[in-house]
Formats: C-alpha cells, sequence, structure tokens
C-alpha cells in the first residue's frame, strides 16, 4: 500500500492472495501508519469489486466491513484508465528494483522483517516524488496527523472454515492434518486460523491449538491426543487377547503403545503377538520383546523375526501350530520346572540302592 501525499509504502509479502491475506494487509499496514487513509483507492480485483455495469460498483461485502470497521471509503479506479493508479504501479516498480533486485532471503518471516526494515529506512529517505525538497519520511510526518484515528480493537481476519472429522482423530486444513481428541471424530468442526496458528472449535469449545504448517501433506499432532487415544484403544482391549499378553509379559503395554504411536492398527498386533506367545511361549516372548524395545523397532514382524532368530540359533525345528478352542486361550499354563522331576528320579535310585 501506498500513500498518496507523501509516498510512504507498506510492503508486506503473502504466500496466496485470499481474502485474508488481502485484509491482514491492510490491518497491518494502518497499525503500521498509526492511522488510516480517508479513501483507499483499488484496482478492479475481485477482492474489492465483485461487479460493476458503469458507475453501479458491488463491493466485496467483506471488504465493506472492513472499511466500516475503520471508517475509510473503498473507491475503485475507472476500468482502463492507469493513470489513475500511477503511483501505486511506479512504487510496485521502485520495489522490484530497489528492494526485490537479487534479495536472499530465508523464509517468509525474514523476507517480510527485511521488508519493513526497507520501508523505514531506504524507502523513507528517498525523495518524495511529489515534493523533491522533502523526503518521504518528513513528508509523512506531515500527513500522519491527518489520519483517521485507529479504532480500539483489530478488525478480525481469522479464516474460518467448517471441517469433517471422519474416523481417524485428524481434521484437514489447508492440505495438512491436525490431532483433535478422539471423542470428536465423525463430527462436523470448525477451524479458525490465522498465519502462525491453526484453533480446531466444537461450537465455542477450543479442542486444540497448533502452530500452522504451510507445507503439504504434514500430520501435525499433540502428544496429549495421541497418548488419550493409546489409552481408550488398551481399555477397550482389556480383555481376551491382551490380558494374556499382559500376563505374558508386564513389557506388552510398553511396545503396543510405541506401536500404535507409529501408526500400526492395535487388534491385528495383538492378534500377530498373541500367535507368538503360543508358538514360543511365554519367557522367549518376553525376551524378544525386550530386545525388540531395546533395538526401537516395536513391530510384531520384528517381535516374530528375533523369534526365528533365537530359535536358529538353539537349532530348534520350527514350532507347530496347535489348534486350541477360543475358550482356552484366556488360561494361562504356568512352565513345569523340569529339575524336580530330575530330583524324584536321583531320591528313587537312591532308595534301590
Amino acid at each position: 500500500m501506498v500513500l498518496s501525499f507523501s509516498r510512504q509504502i507498506f510492503l508486506r509479502f503473502y504466500l496466496n492472495q485470499q481474502m485474508e491475506n488481502f485484509l491482514r494487509g491492510h490491518v497491518a499496514a494502518f497499525a503500521q501508519w498509526n492511522g488510516v487513509p480517508k479513501i483507499c483507492l483499488y484496482d478492479n480485483l475481485k477482492s474489492a469489486v465483485l461487479e460493476r455495469q458503469g458507475d453501479v460498483i458491488r463491493f466485496h461485502p467483506t471488504l465493506l466491513a472492513l472499511s466500516s470497521h475503520y471508517r475509510f471509503e473503498p473507491r475503485p479506479v475507472a476500468v482502463a484508465r492507469g493513470n489513475e493508479k500511477g503511483r501505486v504501479e511506479r512504487a510496485i516498480r521502485y520495489i522490484r528494483d530497489s528492494f526485490f533486485a537479487a534479495r536472499q532471503f530465508k523464509d517468509m518471516d525474514d523476507l517480510n522483517a527485511q521488508a519493513d526494515h526497507w520501508c523505514q529506512q531506504t524507502s523513507a529517505d528517498r525523495r518524495c516524488p511529489g515534493d523533491k525538497t522533502k523526503t518521504v519520511r518528513q513528508a509523512f510526518a506531515e500527513e500522519q496527523p491527518t489520519l483517521l484515528a485507529l479504532p480500539d480493537d483489530v478488525f478480525p481476519t481469522w479464516e474460518q472454515v467448517p471441517v469433517s472429522a471422519r474416523k481417524t482423530p485428524y481434521i484437514r486444513f489447508d492440505l495438512n492434518d491436525y490431532s483433535i481428541p478422539h471423542t470428536h471424530v465423525q463430527k462436523t468442526l470448525t477451524v479458525n486460523a490465522d498465519l502462525t496458528q491453526v484453533r480446531v472449535l466444537d461450537g465455542n469449545d477450543i479442542l486444540s491449538t497448533h502452530k500452522r504448517s504451510f507445507d503439504k501433506g504434514q500430520q501435525i499432532e499433540q502428544q496429549a491426543h495421541i497418548d488419550a487415544l493409546w489409552q481408550s484403544k488398551v481399555e477397550a482391549k482389556r480383555s481376551g487377547g491382551h490380558n494374556r499378553l499382559s500376563h505374558a509379559s508386564p513389557l506388552i503395554d510398553s511396545l503396543l503403545e510405541q506401536t500404535v504411536a507409529r501408526g500400526h492398527v492395535l487388534k491385528t498386533t495383538i492378534n500377530l503377538l498373541i500367535e507368538c506367545l503360543d508358538d514360543y511361549g511365554q519367557s522367549e516372548l518376553h525376551l524378544a520383546l525386550e530386545e525388540a524395545i531395546a533395538n526401537k523397532s516395536p513391530h510384531p514382524e520384528g517381535v516374530r523375526q528375533i523369534l526365528t532368530r533365537r530359535r536358529e540359533e538353539r537349532q530348534q525345528p520350527p514350532p507347530m501350530s496347535i489348534a486350541v478352542p477360543e475358550k482356552a486361550r484366556r488360561f494361562g499354563v504356568k512352565q513345569a520346572n523340569l529339575s524336580d522331576y530330575d530330583n524324584i528320579q536321583a531320591h528313587e535310585e537312591n532308595e534301590n540302592d
């Protein structure tokens, strides 16, 4: 944005031209200038003018809400009258040549920080095009007191979008997935987002707040959501197979938690581990779980590979699958200490002697 009298420039870069960024540019410029121009002149872009027939103009309702909040008059230039926006066109050419050409920056924040510094230094110290005896800084010092005062509150520029949470505890916004509490799946929620954070709401209740990502295909999570989901799944699986595994090894909960955190299906994992338990027994399964966790490979296939390797090292044959009724699977059988039989045999031999 460019002030007509002083030619003071406000420069801010955004990743797209959506309406919210159009509004953010206005709000940031007014804050930078500590005032509002009485008239804002626009080209016939869709963010400002939805339709015009001759002198009849239909402004964008959001722009009208902004102008009402800051009490300025929006005014479009005439069609095909480039001379009416000459100040802006020359300012854009000046920005390209003086600021943007060959400039290096790390990210958008760095670029905007450089732009703010350039506006306050290099751009402000140039000669005012309307009065060569003054700098832009001096002309702006005269113009600023004539600007309209800022209102007490800032115009809201949040992006507000309805989103659907499906079966998984995530909502998709701007091509990224953000976690929500698992208790709110399969509901229609609302996303409120600015340039730094994303808030997910259920009505007026804030379910989660995340740092905003402008990448694509990212999964942004809160550990509390993952922990709560894990706990609910564990509680749902307390009966049957999970109980058998818990009795077999105290490490089972730790391995299952890590497995779910990596996106594996809990039910499938439990079923595979039960097969390992049936094939190799409690002690072998416990040692395999211990090694899998230590190697940071908490997956049932990794556990099975460890069991297979240990069996081959002992030169034992593959385990034979025995059909056991489902009702009997919940009972654990304590392995007998075979040394007791050796003691009995030794005692009988002593008596015979």
